[in-house]
């Protein structure tokens, strides 16, 4: 097994080399400079906005108010440490902005615990801070997370080891406990007039919805049941509540390997009475079951006494509403295209989110941003164009919408503009480092291409200009896998990362071809839940396969030279790339992928604490071993790099430890890098571009040196 000392000593002879050819080369860490803008928020009221700022992994808070929306830090954090912010929130008046620092809240499990990258004595706490809005010094408030603000703006209810405490906004007094209860408490959120607070208790096999008062009155529940509620929200005058249930845990074990419609349905309760309505049933088809898309539900009470969600119903995640007495639901989003980044706006009286569709057929590729009224459906696409835009937010005084946008060489930038019709004007373009190259980015090709089992896929090709006429080339493949690439920048800082180290392995020569495999979103339900996909057989990998013989046809391509590499699901299947076809897969990076299913994933089903097992049990756990790239050790001949972060909160380290022990009994060409204290997202900058510099220095040594050897150099 070779160092990483040796891997990377190889970087600065190669990228000497490289430049000669191609013109546009440019260094990892000034693509990878670019501001990375999320948690864009907007008060209830008047025309004051924040959202966070990732600067080469200085995370601070921004914040902007109309006319100008001048943008202005308001934090002071100037170490690339690891620290996330989330859940940043303005009181309804603007006064003050709430955030979490601290956690990996894109993680599966253990997001409320510190992340020490560093490796300090004491790791850092996930705690709750606040700032005024004009400016002066945070002030910590708690350990804690999840913050929710009155509606008066004074009070801060938030979670802390799984019960509901609350503090003064301005830190006058300290945290106290609301109130403790069995479970796990979690979706606070205030009354209309504040004097309430509806709550979720998490009790392992059902859930409860509760009401707090105040510490004379008993915590008061709603409608129990045998059943998971969830996602309550108060109707406008604070006298009922709507919410999602769904079955509880338990029954007869049914075959684990047959797609089943997963049940829910909306809910009506009156608080005072407790009395509680069924108002909708989703329909009883694959397509009309439980929601996997952002946001889930997306459910809202709407102006008008109408009820807003989410359905997947007609084969596509599309918006809906219906009186909140009841009734037939109406088709907002009516089309072929998926809806995400769903916000009501304050006046209840629009939706406004981020579509896969506009007037160019490539959009399906895209995010642009839209509106519909709740209670019409009369969509209108507010961002047409060949660039990207996300994650809208209407402003509190109904005028402006803010939004962040992107092209395919500009990173993302927060933007505001009239709420209806015009231009976005960028803010912050200053924040851009010189160094960014932006004029040397490739802009991505759409590619489209068919599976041998009738799929139809769709791929971005970054093609570097310059150099030979055969060039080697590369696969990325996302993770997720409920994820989708673009073509451009993407929304996630995760895969905004990856979009870079894909303009950079381009800059350097490679043809990349990023792949949108089944099981991702954008492209429908089937598309999204396919048969025979993930622990059920795999179906997935016939994408990359197929993407990789897809490169071996191009003339531009040298098809002894075709790489692979991706994290998380993306890792995996470069493991089942590697293990299936090396002959087809010259060299591939995994980066912090799932290597046998088995582990820990069929022990419910195949040994569960109970005498009933599945009717299939044995055949899970034999068709999850074949899902698996340790049950194809045996055809793994390419070299592999294999890269993971050892407080990895979503992979767990030991996928990565197995199949470095396989591969070394083996004796196949392996080279690993552990990035120690880090987790799953690279929370610091700095390995971020470790683990990025390591995966271009090994695809040029594999790939490039490789044709070198060939030409009798």
């Amino acid at each position: 097994m070779l160092s990483l000392f040796r891997l990377l000593g190889c970087v600065g002879l190669l990228s000497i080399a490289s430049s000669v050819s191609y013109a546009q080369s440019f260094s990892l860490e000034a693509v990878k400079s670019y501001p990375f803008p999320a948690d864009l928020t907007a008060a209830a009221k008047g025309s004051r906005i924040a959202w966070t700022i990732n600067e080469q992994g200085k995370r601070n808070i921004y914040v902007a108010e109309g006319p100008s929306y001048t943008p202005r830090k308001v934090t002071p954090y100037t170490k690339d440490d690891g620290q996330e912010l989330t859940s940043v929130t303005l009181s309804a008046d603007g006064q003050w902005v709430v955030y979490v620092r601290g956690g990996e809240h894109g993680a599966n499990w253990d997001e409320h615990l510190g992340v020490n990258v560093d490796g300090l004595p004491f790791a850092p706490k996930v705690e709750i801070w606040a700032v005024p809005f004009k400016g002066g010094e945070p002030k910590r408030l708690s350990d804690g997370d999840y913050p929710v603000l009155s509606p008066n703006g004074k009070t801060v209810a938030f979670l802390k080891g799984g019960q509901p405490w609350s503090v003064p906004v301005n830190g006058s007094e300290p945290a106290k406990m609301l109130f403790s209860t069995r479970g796990t408490t979690h979706s606070l959120e205030w009354s209309p007039d504040g004097s309430q607070l509806v709550f979720v208790s998490n009790r392992g096999d059902h859930s409860l919805i509760g009401i707090y008062t105040n510490a004379q009155t008993p915590l008061r529940w709603l409608a129990p049941s045998f059943t998971h509620d969830r996602s309550p929200r108060w109707s406008p005058n604070g006298n009922n509540l709507v919410f999602v249930r769904t079955p509880g845990t338990g029954g007869v074990p049914d075959s684990v390997l047959v797609r089943k419609h997963r049940p829910w349905s909306i809910w009506r309760v009156n608080v005072a009475s407790g009395k509680a309505t069924q108002l909708w049933q989703a329909p009883r088809t694959l397509a009309g079951s439980v929601p996997a898309t952002n946001g889930g539900f997306n459910l809202h009470w709407a102006a008008q006494n109408r009820i807003v969600f989410l359905s997947y119903q007609d084969g596509w995640p599309h918006l809906y509403s219906m009186p909140s007495t009841g009734g037939t639901p109406l088709l907002l989003t009516p089309g072929a295209f998926t809806t995400e980044h769903i916000r009501l706006s304050p006046d209840r009286q629009w939706l406004t989110f981020s579509v896969n569709v506009g007037s160019d057929p490539q959009d399906l590729d895209r995010r642009h941003v839209a509106r519909v009224p709740v209670d019409k459906a009369e969509m209108q696409v507010l961002t047409p164009g060949n660039g990207l835009e996300w994650t809208p937010v209407v402003t509190g005084d109904g005028t402006s919408l803010a939004l962040i946008s992107a092209t395919a060489q500009r990173p993302p930038l927060p933007a505001v503009m009239p709420f209806g019709k015009g231009t976005p004007t960028l803010l912050g373009e200053s924040l851009i480092p010189a160094n960014f190259p932006q004029r040397s980015l490739v802009t991505p090709k759409q590619v489209i291409y068919k599976t041998p089992d009738g799929f139809t896929v769709h791929a971005q090709l970054f093609e570097p200009t310059g150099g030979p006429a055969q060039k080697p080339a590369i696969i990325y493949v996302h993770g997720g896998p409920m994820r989708q690439m673009l073509l451009g920048w993407n929304y996630s800082d995760y895969y905004a990362n990856a979009y870079a180290t894909n303009q950079y392995l381009a800059s350097l020569g490679f043809a990349v071809l990023s792949v949108n495999y089944r099981l991702g979103i954008g492209y429908g339900f089937e598309f999204h839940q396919p048969a025979g996909a993930n622990t059920s057989g795999a179906a997935e990998y016939i994408d990359i396969k197929a993407a990789g013989d897809w490169l071996a046809k191009q003339s531009f391509v040298d098809k002894s030279r075709i790489g692979i590499y991706g994290g998380s699901y993306g890792g995996y299947l470069t493991a089942m790339a590697l293990a299936k076809d090396s002959k087809l897969f010259a060299a591939g990076v995994d980066i912090h992928g799932v290597h046998d299913w088995t582990t820990d994933r069929t022990m419910s089903v195949t040994a569960p604490d109970r005498y009933e097992r599945a009717p299939d049990a044995d055949l899970v756990g034999k068709i999850a071993w074949e899902s698996s790239p340790t049950a194809y050790i045996n055809t793994w001949t390419s070299p592999v790099l294999i890269i993971h972060g050892d407080d990895d909160r979503n992979v767990r380290f030991n996928q990565s430890t197995d199949l470095v022990r396989r591969l070394e009994a083996k004796g196949v060409d392996l080279e690993t890098l552990i990035i120690v204290n880090d987790t799953h997202h690279w929370m610091k900058h700095a390995n971020a571009l470790k683990v990025g510099n390591a995966t271009a220095a090994y695809f040029r040594k594999k790939l490039l040196e490789k044709a070198k050897a060939g030409a009798g150099e």
